[in-house]
């Protein structure tokens, strides 16, 4: 059985997500890192459901679902780089959410195309 590299990209996100919830919890911020940890480990939660998915259809439901988490990930992260909330570096950060957005986009695109063909 191939390797799911987008629930495995996303689970790892979503660890790194949780740590770096607890450095910001160090640093007394928890409004914003309450929001990010819900939404950036939310990903990989969908994507894992998607893979059980009952049709295609459904499948591109959960993915999509998945691809509105990450986007909502990435505001919170812009947010957290801009704000000057705290001094932790996210950019790393923003840079694997971007890579985990290109690949659902593309997961979803792909599956589209096949449902309609």
């Amino acid at each position: 059985m191939a390797e799911n590299i987008i629930a495995g990209k996303s689970f790892d996100f979503a660890i790194q997500i949780i740590q770096l919830y607890k450095k910001l919890v160090e640093e007394k911020e928890y409004v914003i890192s309450k929001q990010l940890l819900r939404s950036g480990t939310s990903i990989g939660a969908n994507v894992n459901e998607s893979i059980s998915a009952e049709s295609k259809k459904d499948f591109i439901s959960k993915l999509s679902i998945s691809l509105k988490e990450a986007r909502e990930t990435n505001y919170w992260l812009m947010l957290l780089k801009e704000s000057s909330l705290t001094n932790i570096d996210v950019g790393n950060y923003i840079n694997l959410n971007e890579e985990l957005i290109r690949l659902l986009v593309s997961i979803i695109k792909t599956s589209k195309t096949n449902l309609n063909s």
